[in-house]
């Protein structure tokens, strides 16, 4: 949106910028309700990329510039709402100066800062328009009149859809600007919330640290902030403590004093603030926010445990001995959140552990599923032309004998030897073949001898 408006009077800027609150970053998103206005600005991308540059080139209707340095993001401020009761929300976003060019896209519901930079989840409302008004929102521009409809490129219109909403939801709102004021300084905007405002839970504010903060080992400090609170600048003191196992019990109830703390990596924990007011009324206000930094999956952590081997349905089990949360995929194929593998071919085979924050996998790690194939095409391409039991040479004294319909031997079979389809020089018809294996494994500390058998096809 190209905003038309400006304000003459130098007092009345400053005094906009001093009282906004704003952050540049999702992860510290600020709780907003539809009681009142909201003065904001918007200055700079913040301490990390919400988007990658060399990954993610859009998101809903906004778009990375072509040059190298553009970014999704330019001059950034994000927030938070949640729903208190069903209802149909809009906003207005008006410039307070005729530099600014305002976008905004609206994630949600109950998504995540890393499914939005992933670009996972992709905005429900989004515009990036350009007209002669100095609003864009949801709902209906209060200067021109003009109704919001979906996202048209060219259209002119500054205005998406009201947003249906139901108890419990909670909605990202990311403002964007574009373009600049030219001389390097913050633009201040407004957000004003309209039709059913009180849908909204105002007391989400009470949450000022905002939402719990998923990082990755590594990533810039996360910065709390006492002055997002309710009560504003009505502070006499701050105390921060922590509990750095967010296990009940607090580590250090004198952490630090000072209106903001700065959390850096690693030092995953839940932190506290209490907030003594000079008013005295109320006489305190506290919050507390779990931080959690994930380190990439480690290779040494990961334990893969074949549950079921020389069966038809092989079956493994993964456990990470982390703490993030983990998706797995086996030999390149989807990613998954389920621990337990079935159908695992017999062989060797490759897993790969994928942290969920953005944080890393694991290289691949391979593993071996004894296991034998249920069909071989001995024909010469170097694919499946000959049999055995995969993974036989980790088994004790294993031997396998080979038998046509009729119960005659054909071949013998050790670790390092396949059968050929061959039988005194002439090659085996299509069917179905047999075999036995007798073989050893530790069972308690006792080596079991054990025998299997079953069946395999020979396909020309």
């Amino acid at each position: 949106m190209r905003a038309q408006y400006k304000l003459v009077v130098g007092f009345l800027f400053f005094t906009l910028i001093s009282n906004a609150q704003f952050t540049p970053d999702c992860r510290s998103s600020i709780p907003v309700c539809g009681d009142a206005p909201i003065s904001g600005i918007a200055d700079g991308r913040g301490d990390i990329d919400d988007f990658d540059p060399d990954v993610i080139r859009q998101t809903g209707c906004l778009e990375k510039g072509s040059n190298s340095s553009a970014n999704i993001e330019n001059n950034t401020s994000w927030y938070v709402f949640r729903a208190l009761k069903d209802g149909t929300i809009g906003f207005d976003i008006s410039a307070d100066t005729d530099t600014a060019e305002w976008d905004f896209a609206v994630y949600g519901p109950d998504t995540d800062c890393a499914s939005i930079s992933n670009g996972t989840a992709q905005p429900v409302r989004c515009n990036y328009e350009a007209n002669n008004t100095a609003f864009t929102g949801l709902g209906t521009n209060p200067e021109s009149g003009q109704e919001g409809f979906s996202f048209v490129k060219g259209s002119k219109n500054t205005y998406d859809e009201l947003l249906d909403i139901a108890e419990g939801e909670i909605y990202y709102i990311l403002i964007n600007n574009y373009n600049t004021n030219f001389d390097g300084d913050p633009e201040p905007f407004t957000l004003t919330f309209t039709e059913d405002v009180d849908a909204l839970d105002c007391t989400f504010r009470d949450e000022f640290l905002g939402l719990d903060v998923n990082a990755c080992e590594g990533d810039p400090d996360v910065v709390l902030n006492a002055f997002r609170s309710p009560v504003g600048p009505d502070v006499a003191s701050v105390r921060w403590s922590v509990d750095y196992d967010d296990d009940g019990t607090i580590d250090n109830p004198n952490l630090a004093t000072g209106t903001e703390y700065t959390v850096t990596s690693p030092n995953t924990g839940r932190y506290f603030v209490e907030i003594t007011t000079a008013s005295g009324a109320p006489p305190t206000v506290t919050d507390d926010i779990l931080i959690n930094f994930h380190a990439p999956p480690n290779p040494a952590d990961i334990e893969i445990t074949v549950l079921d081997y020389l069966v038809d349905r092989n079956k493994i089990e993964v456990l990470v001995n982390g703490t993030s949360e983990y998706e797995y995929a086996i030999n390149g194929g989807e990613f998954q959140d389920e621990t337990l593998f079935h159908d695992v071919p017999p062989g060797q085979n490759t897993l790969i552990v994928n942290d969920k924050y953005g944080c890393g996998q694991s290289e691949e790690i391979p593993f071996l599923v004894i296991g034998y194939p249920k069909f071989f095409t001995p024909n010469g391409d170097g694919v499946h032309d000959g049999w055995n039991v995969l993974g036989i040479e980790e088994l004790v004294d294993a031997k396998v004998y080979i038998y046509d319909r009729y119960g005659k031997l054909l071949k013998q079979l050790g670790p390092g030897v396949t059968w050929n389809g061959m039988f005194n020089g002439k090659k085996m018809p299509e069917s179905d073949y047999w075999f036995r294996m007798e073989y050893a494994e530790p069972e308690e500390g006792v080596i079991v001898a054990k025998t299997l058998q079953n069946h395999f096809t020979l396909k020309r």
